[in-house]
């Protein structure tokens, strides 16, 4: 199982990828706020566990294992979110709050709310 950190890091690449034509470390750093050796050692866990490539240009690309968790994370960012929009919450909070949740909600409760977002929608 990854942690959570990890999962945050294939979610940032993800939605970087969607912004630009390549991504590299300075993008992530600049995204996430974070340190240039805390975001350079995390690269590099992710690289030697296969959830994404590095090139000779330095450019991070997404692997399909690192892809496919992005993706779910990013899923459950977007409906959570919008979710917690519909009961009222302001969006700044709704977006917070939903990347706390994504990390640590069960795949049937995810399920649950993402079929009761879908039939009110």
């Amino acid at each position: 199982m990854m942690q959570e950190s990890g999962e945050m890091y294939l979610e940032t690449i993800l939605i970087l990828e969607g912004e630009r034509e390549f991504v590299r470390a300075i993008d992530i750093v600049e995204k996430m706020n974070f340190s240039k050796p805390s975001v350079s050692k995390a690269l590099s866990k992710l690289k030697n566990d296969n959830y994404i490539t590095i090139d000779e240009n330095l450019h991070i690309t997404l692997s399909s294992t690192g892809r496919e968790i992005a993706e779910k994370i990013y899923e459950r960012h977007q409906i959570i979110t919008a979710m917690l929009v519909s009961l009222g919450v302001d969006k700044k909070t709704a977006t917070a709050d939903a990347c706390k949740i994504e990390h640590d909600i069960s795949d049937s409760t995810f399920e649950a709310i993402k079929n009761h977002i879908k039939f009110k929608h």
